[in-house]
């Protein structure tokens, strides 16, 4: 016996993801249904050995599925996934609209599952976003061995992150620099390919972007608020995979030798880490298509009393967004906070 599920926004690269998942992962689904805007109503999408035709967000019946998972931008969450979870199913929200609601929940399985019990309070689970969720999974193990004090954050980011729109620009801008076309830049600010681009979000307070606020707020509200965090958010010109160059400081001793020991027994998390190889790290070519958080270049950081330096990579589509939604799904299945109980669904908190 499984469940109903309805992924919102199925003809995006997330939500193909998302039903591509769940199925790689034997997720127990029962029924399926691709939901999206009216315009995509009728578009087909494929799950399993199953074409599925699009159906309009805005007439679906919402009350005869279990789960949903919702990657549809933010206004659309800001607008639907209230009313949705009224009506009784578990909204899996991969947008930003609901990640610092205190009565939202945020979770990365692998960091605080714990939390997935405060999902009754608005029937909403915020998925973080993509750099954070990578960030936190590899932070967390070293976390409860040494307790950080201090992470500074540069990401490089593929443009997948952007969507479709930026991943076109980007191949079209390097077919037309030879010669193929038009290289205006459209989705970003200034040219994306053969080039690195230190933005990536809208302007905030200080000078920081809203991708880089992101990253300390996710951190503290799934991790912990006493670690202090800075980030720069850089995009460059790759289709998928984010990455990162992270300097920690530590309460507590801890080398690199002791960390790579402890990330290689964590969950979630690939260690790639032999410097005595030209090849011995991971980039994110090698990330791609991948569930792992990669760890590399794990190094001590002298220039503190505890300091480590890191290099994560992860496919952002994947553990950044579509998996981790599919994991939050599997720990409520796992937790008993959702049962298929013969077509009805029951909260057991």
């Amino acid at each position: 016996m499984g469940y109903r599920v309805a992924v919102v926004g199925a003809t995006g690269n997330v939500g193909r993801e998302m039903m591509a998942i769940l199925e790689e992962l034997n997720f127990p689904v029962d029924e399926m249904y691709a939901v999206a805007s009216r315009r995509s109503q009728g578009v087909e999408v494929a799950f399993a050995d199953q074409t599925l035709k699009c159906q309009n967000l805005e007439t679906f019946d919402f009350s005869k599925v279990d789960i949903v998972l919702m990657s549809a931008g933010g206004d659309v969450s800001r607008a639907w996934s209230e009313k949705i979870g009224q009506q009784g199913p578990i909204v899996i929200d991969n947008s930003s609209a609901f990640r610092m609601d205190p009565d939202v929940p945020l979770i990365v399985p692998e960091v605080n599952p714990d939390a997935i019990h405060l999902a009754k309070k608005k029937n909403i689970i915020a998925n973080p976003n993509c750099s954070t969720a990578q960030l936190v999974v590899a932070l967390k193990p070293l976390h409860d061995a040494a307790r950080i004090k201090r992470a500074v954050v540069a990401t490089y980011q593929s443009v997948s992150g952007t969507g479709k729109s930026a991943m076109d620009e980007l191949w079209n801008q390097t077919k037309a620099l030879y010669g193929l076309g038009d290289a205006t830049p459209k989705v970003y600010p200034k040219q994306i390919a053969f080039n690195v681009l230190p933005f990536a979000g809208e302007l905030k307070d200080e000078g920081y972007t809203s991708e880089e606020e992101k990253i300390w707020r996710e951190t503290h509200k799934i991790l912990d608020p006493e670690i202090k965090v800075t980030a720069t958010c850089v995009r460059v010109p790759v289709f998928v995979s984010h990455c990162e160059a992270v300097n920690l400081e530590f309460e507590e001793p801890l080398d690199a030798e002791d960390a790579r020991d402890i990330l290689r027994d964590a969950p979630g998390i690939m260690v790639v880490d032999k410097p005595e190889e030209d090849d011995g790290w991971v980039s994110p070519v090698e990330a791609a298509g991948d569930f792992a958080v990669f760890v590399s270049r794990i190094r001590n950081d002298p220039t503190v009393e505890y300091g480590l330096n890191l290099w994560i990579v992860s496919d952002n589509l994947r553990k950044g967004a579509a998996l981790n939604a599919v994991q939050i799904a599997q720990l409520l299945d796992e937790q008993g906070i959702i049962t298929p109980q013969g077509g009805y669904r029951t909260i057991t908190v």
